[in-house]
């Protein structure tokens, strides 16, 4: 089992950046698929984007392809959601989410563990 937390969020200016950081709990991190979801109020949570395991893959949704990019450390138990180029449609709590199995799916339903999210808040 893995315990995850989110950090990183904020309030930043249309066309700023911020990082999200997912720390991991356990030493067996590396063995986990991650994904990172987003819920703005009154919305479903939706996928942003996943890595694999190892970090030599990653998946990301439309909306955010091209201006954001995951990454991990499984030396730091840390995966990270660098975002830029944020706009005001970006503003929600995030989310990182665990899973043992191979793939990254772009369900929530797919993920046994999660985080408790960082709120983004992106002024226009």
């Amino acid at each position: 089992q893995v315990q995850l937390v989110e950090s990183g969020g904020g309030l930043v200016q249309a066309g700023g950046s911020l990082r999200l950081s997912c720390a991991a709990s356990g030493r067996t991190f590396s063995t986990y698929t991650v994904g990172w979801f987003r819920q703005a109020p009154g919305t479903e949570r939706e996928f942003v984007g996943g890595i694999t395991r190892s970090g030599s893959n990653t998946y990301y949704a439309d909306s955010v392809k091209g201006r954001f990019t995951i990454s991990r450390d499984n030396a730091k138990n840390t995966v990270y959601l660098q975002m830029n180029s944020l706009k005001p449609e970006d503003t929600a709590v995030y989310y990182c989410a665990g899973r043992r199995v191979l793939g990254i799916p772009a369900t929530r339903y797919e993920y046994d563990y999660w985080g408790q999210g960082t709120q983004v808040t992106v002024s226009s």
